[in-house]
């Protein structure tokens, strides 16, 4: 194959030339390419290998990690385990002081309920009764009778048998209900137990202030004209006192009048009659009851004093007599005294006696011993009695009492 020249402009190229221009820059194009190949492997390598190194350095501070991980795991696990078993100590001494209270509460609590179901069988018993009353108190008649009756059972219990007098009837032809005798006097004290309570059960049900206005007025006109009829009824001079006490049967109803209604109790004051309750009724009933015992303490004065001067003349005798007993009783010392002086010489003389017994032939002889007759001894004075002290041979020397026995044997009479 033959390659011409060929022309190009003013240029006249040779296709040889141009094939080798253009396969040397393919071979310099390639070689460029080698270089750049190799470049980059090596920057590849260094790469891989500082990725390696930078590898193996985080595996082992991954691996020192999961070490530390792995101990503060144990450490964390065990202290988890410490607080709960003392979580779990905690808890159930806990719930056994709890189910000890609970059941302690419990009991006081069982207990409380029998002293509840108790109180409530009270509470049933009392309002059965309270209704009971509340009927009383609802009739006229048997409100009085009830009054009546707390008031004679507070007069019977403090006072004794006539000193009182139920449903007396008086010079007019009235009868109270009850008349206190005094003593040293005719006149006695007027008891009216027929307080009016009808217009303060209104005035205790009342809702609105008119309704309490109107019920504290009929207490006031009730309450007034039983006081004005009590001062026209029952004072009677030389035969009742000029006091006379309006019985209330409530401490309840009294307290209400002197709280609400100061005026009625000042104007039953003005009236001369006292308004009391049972307390003080039953004050009053001691009081009168102390009265009576002064009374009659000074009617028995005189036999008082009668009786202590014979009381004191018994002292006299009783005193003479003691003085008597007592000098009989220094006789008798005296007697004993001289008993026992005799019982010791008698004594220390058998003693003498019982050693003459027991002495032997020699001493015998030596001291008189004649054809079975015992001779007188002679005994110095000072040894006749080695018993007795100088006081007693004086004293016996004074009383010169006999002595058989003493005489016979040391004296040969």
């Amino acid at each position: 194959m033959h390659l011409d020249p060929f022309q190009v402009g003013d240029f006249t190229l040779n296709p040889v030339r141009v094939l080798l221009g253009l396969l040397a820059l393919a071979v310099l194009a390639l070689l460029l390419l080698v270089v750049i190949v190799a470049v980059n492997m090596s920057r590849r390598r260094r790469e891989a290998r500082e990725s390696d190194a930078q590898l193996a350095e985080l595996k082992g501070r991954l691996q020192t990690l999961a070490e530390i991980s792995v101990t503060r795991h144990g450490e964390l696990a065990r202290a988890v385990n410490e607080r709960l078993d003392r979580m779990t100590h905690r808890v159930g001494s806990d719930l056994t002081e709890t189910a000890l209270k609970t059941t302690d509460s419990i009991a006081k609590l069982h207990e409380r309920l029998a002293v509840i179901d108790s109180a409530q069988k009270n509470l049933t018993e009392l309002s059965s009764n309270m209704v009971s009353l509340q009927e009383i108190l609802a009739n006229k008649q048997a409100r009085g009778a009830f009054g009546q009756m707390r008031m004679e059972a507070i007069i019977q219990d403090g006072l004794p048998k006539g000193a009182f007098t139920f449903q007396a009837t008086l010079s007019n032809g009235k009868r109270p209900d009850c008349l206190l005798h005094m003593p040293n006097t005719k006149a006695g004290v007027v008891i009216d137990a027929k307080f009016p309570l009808e217009g303060f059960e209104a005035f205790r049900v009342a809702r609105g202030p008119e309704e309490k206005k109107e019920a504290a007025r009929r207490v006031r006109v009730d309450v007034g004209r039983h006081v004005d009829a009590m001062a026209e009824r029952y004072f009677l001079p030389g035969e009742t006192q000029d006091t006379a006490i309006l019985f209330v049967p409530s401490e309840a109803i009294y307290a209400d009048l002197a709280e609400h209604f100061s005026d009625l109790v000042q104007k039953a004051h003005r009236a001369r009659i006292v308004i009391c309750a049972p307390n003080m009724l039953m004050l009053a009933v001691q009081t009168m009851q102390a009265i009576l015992k002064d009374v009659k303490m000074r009617e028995q004065a005189h036999l008082i004093q009668r009786e202590v001067s014979r009381l004191m003349e018994d002292m006299g005798r009783l005193r003479e007599r003691v003085l008597d007993l007592q000098r009989h009783f220094g006789q008798a010392n005296e007697d004993i005294e001289k008993i026992l002086t005799s019982s010791e010489r008698i004594a220390s003389r058998g003693h003498k006696i019982e050693n003459l017994e027991f002495e032997g032939d020699g001493a015998s002889s030596a001291n008189g011993v004649e054809n079975g007759r015992v001779a007188p001894l002679a005994v110095p004075p000072s040894q006749r009695y080695p018993a007795e002290s100088e006081g007693e041979r004086r004293r016996a020397t004074v009383t010169r009492q006999p002595d058989l026995l003493a005489g016979n044997l040391l004296a040969g009479e």
